[in-house]
């Protein structure tokens, strides 16, 4: 996953991604959860929320924004954050983060 630009106080298009594992190949995540998490520059979390699997077997999955999420002009850190069937949790991006940058509005 990479850079996501957005213009302060849009909702679309939505956070979209695929996991990979080590070896670049989809992690699978059926029957999983997952929670999406963005913080600001001072470390304060500005979303928790759940995200929705799009594909399972194919690890792709998304954030839709909701009114708010966006309301800030900044560089966020933001990640998702996978529990399992069997209870197991992983953080995708799991080296670095996903860089969301929203730039603010002319009017």
């Amino acid at each position: 996953m990479s850079d996501f630009f957005l213009k302060q106080n849009d909702t679309s298009p939505a956070l979209r991604g695929t996991v990979k594992d080590g070896n670049g190949d989809p992690v699978d995540l059926t029957g999983a959860t997952v929670h999406f998490h963005m913080r600001d520059t001072s470390g304060n979390v500005v979303i928790d929320a759940p995200a929705t699997i799009i594909t399972p077997a194919e690890g792709v999955l998304e954030y839709v924004w909701a009114t708010g999420d966006t309301e800030a002009a900044g560089i966020f850190k933001a990640e998702f954050e996978v529990t399992f069937s069997d209870g197991s949790v992983a953080t995708y991006p799991n080296t670095g983060y996903i860089d969301v940058k929203i730039t603010d509005d002319v009017a």
